[in-house]
């Protein structure tokens, strides 16, 4: 019988969960041995049949303040994963995004003569260029969702490879997909997606509804807003918040995933900073860009962050403003509800918006992104295994 090959897996958010999970079902269909997973990651990896050590949910935090607050956790996580690590020997390392723990675990593994590949480059071409040539030092791949990220690496030895971004066959999947019905009332669709950890959603979710009712007041009413939750916990947040929150609008529904079906039904959205962001530029939702973090957070993201203009992925990649970024103390409830408001009853700036969103679209790949990158580390593990048996 073949042996196993052993992949610790690492993905400490539910996006990094979603696409480790992709990648995870591409390996185990083309890998021409079984395979094993084992490490972090959230329900997606878990039904893909990763063993996991920690929950998505207890690692998905954001900004220095809560990071800090949770770091006696988190450190305790990490010593527990580089023994966990060392006890079980993988034949491969594949940290999944999430790159303030997962590079911290990747170094480690290779100065244990572990192999290492990390899956979606960080943002180095956005802030702490510095990290560039450190990175390269202990990884031996480094896989890209963007084909501006290889550049970046060009004066080091690491030469990353970019195969295509998976939400190109994510949007495929779901437009095929019988579309479910949402409980959609008015004339006009409005989705928000407040974010997917804890401290966004307390953070952001009260100025979008206060923007959703000022909306609803110059649309009469004939308008219904939807929000969709990573899980049934982050649904839960957000309905208390919503419950205790003096202003909402009369046609309010929470639901758990299903966000590319929802985008491809709004008329509008508002999201959070993230690839949220990216999925409603693909599904080709006009939106407003919304983000707020803490103070300290803010100082530091602002001295650290200078190689971009945008926050928003579809903006950077397309070069130029297609979705408008409030931020900080532009996100205001009546920014918000302008823009929506344009956006519903403006077609002219409708159809121009799209038109821009689909040019941008067209750059991130021609599709079978997991499957590229599953022969891309099949390949690597199958000269590595090569070099182990000539040595």
């Amino acid at each position: 019988m073949t042996k196993p090959l052993k992949i610790y897996i690492c993905a400490g958010e539910v996006s990094g969960d979603m696409h480790a999970s992709a990648l995870m079902k591409a390996l185990k269909t083309l890998s021409p041995s079984p395979l094993e997973f084992r490490g972090f990651g959230g329900d997606a990896m878990r039904d893909e049949g990763a063993e996991l050590l920690y929950h998505t949910d207890q690692t998905g935090v954001c900004g220095i303040t809560p990071v800090l607050m949770e770091l006696p956790f988190l450190l305790r996580m990490m010593k527990h994963l580089k023994k966990d690590m060392l006890q079980w020997q993988p034949d491969l390392v594949l940290t999944v995004d999430y790159p303030g723990m997962n590079l911290r675990l990747a170094k480690f593994a290779h100065e244990q003569g572990l192999k290492t590949i990390h899956y979606i480059c960080p943002q180095v071409w956005a802030w702490h260029r510095s990290r560039i040539p450190r990175i390269a030092e202990f990884l031996d791949m480094l896989i890209c969702l963007f084909p501006f990220e290889p550049k970046h690496f060009a004066s080091t030895p690491l030469k990353p490879v970019f195969t295509g971004h998976p939400l190109v066959d994510r949007v495929r999947e779901t437009r095929a997909e019988v579309q479910p019905e949402f409980l959609w009332k008015g004339k006009y669709k409005i989705a928000m997606l407040p974010g997917s950890r804890a401290g966004e959603i307390t953070r952001i979710l009260p100025r979008m509804l206060d923007s959703a009712v000022l909306l609803e007041q110059k649309l009469e009413g004939n308008c219904s807003f939807i929000i969709p939750c990573p899980t049934e916990k982050m649904r839960i947040k957000a309905k208390q918040i919503a419950k205790g929150h003096t202003n909402k609008p009369a046609n309010l529904q929470f639901i758990i995933g299903q966000a590319r079906n929802l985008l491809m039904q709004a008329d509008a959205a508002a999201i959070a900073s993230g690839t949220a962001t990216l999925e409603a530029s693909m599904m080709l939702c006009p939106s407003v860009l919304v983000y707020a973090v803490g103070r300290i957070t803010c100082l530091v993201a602002r001295l650290l962050i200078t190689g971009v203009r945008f926050a928003g992925l579809a903006n950077i990649i397309a070069g130029k403003e297609i979705m408008p970024e409030l931020l900080q103390q532009d996100f205001t409830p009546e920014k918000l509800s302008e823009h929506l408001y344009q956006y519903v009853t403006n077609e002219q700036l409708r159809q121009q918006t799209i038109s821009n969103l689909k040019a941008a679209n067209a750059l991130l790949g021609n599709g079978n992104a997991a499957d590229q990158t599953a022969r891309t580390i099949l390949d690597f593990l199958t000269i590595q295994k090569h070099k182990s048996n000539v040595e």
